[in-house]
């Protein structure tokens, strides 16, 4: 029976951060990864799709390091970030076909692109009970709280950071009553009966982002 190498991203479908390369031998769980860059999604290398070329370098340092051979069979994404990945396996004779990844890799991926983000900023409250944590909109929102320093970090040669990227943000002050919030910028308790700091913007529909006044 042929050893079976999986590779697979995480994290191209997320405003947040780069993207996330992975490659496990499932026999033994060997395990390794690589982040394509945030500079690979700006404005001209983000249109010119140079992030399917740097996949096919990731992988290769991958293969390298996990020491595959031409005759282990490879299990390939079948998302358009492999691309040029099929490409040259093919055209270097490695065993390989692509179909929806499972796991062990999918597990293993994701967790890891879920601790990449929380350790930019992201609170682990998103990943932890959010069904959706990597959502457009609901990362948006967690941009505009802090949108100076979060914009940084964000895929910005998407079309849809285009379409939102300068949103008419307005400020009021409210108490709020009904429970505790999360400040959204400090990730703090914000208590009830606290006069609170209120960002609103409109975006596929109103959102209100609650702020400690200090954190305005």
């Amino acid at each position: 029976m042929n050893i079976l190498i999986q590779i697979d991203d995480a994290g191209s479908g997320s405003l947040l951060g780069g993207t996330i390369i992975g490659a496990i031998r499932v026999e033994t769980n060997e395990y390794k990864e690589e982040l394509i860059p945030l500079k690979f999604y700006r404005a001209e290398s983000f249109n010119k799709k140079l992030y399917t070329n740097y996949v096919v370098e990731i992988v290769k340092r991958l293969l390298n390091e996990l020491n595959v051979s031409k005759s282990e069979e490879l299990h390939v994404c079948r998302g358009y970030m492999f691309d040029e990945l099929n490409k040259w396996l093919k055209a270097n004779n490695y065993k390989h076909i692509n179909l929806k990844i499972t796991n062990p890799l999918q597990d293993i991926i994701e967790n890891s692109f879920d601790n990449y983000a929380v350790s930019l900023g992201l609170p682990t409250s998103y990943i932890n009970y959010t069904k959706y944590p990597f959502h457009f909109h609901r990362i948006l929102k967690w941009v505009y709280a802090d949108y100076e320093a979060r914009s940084k970090l964000c895929k910005t040669g998407w079309k849809s950071w285009s379409k939102y990227n300068n949103l008419k943000v307005t400020t009021s002050f409210e108490v709020v009553k009904n429970k505790n919030w999360t400040c959204l910028k400090c990730n703090k308790i914000i208590p009830r009966n606290t006069t609170v700091a209120v960002k609103s913007y409109i975006s596929n529909r109103h959102y209100k982002i609650y702020l400690h006044k200090h954190c305005i």
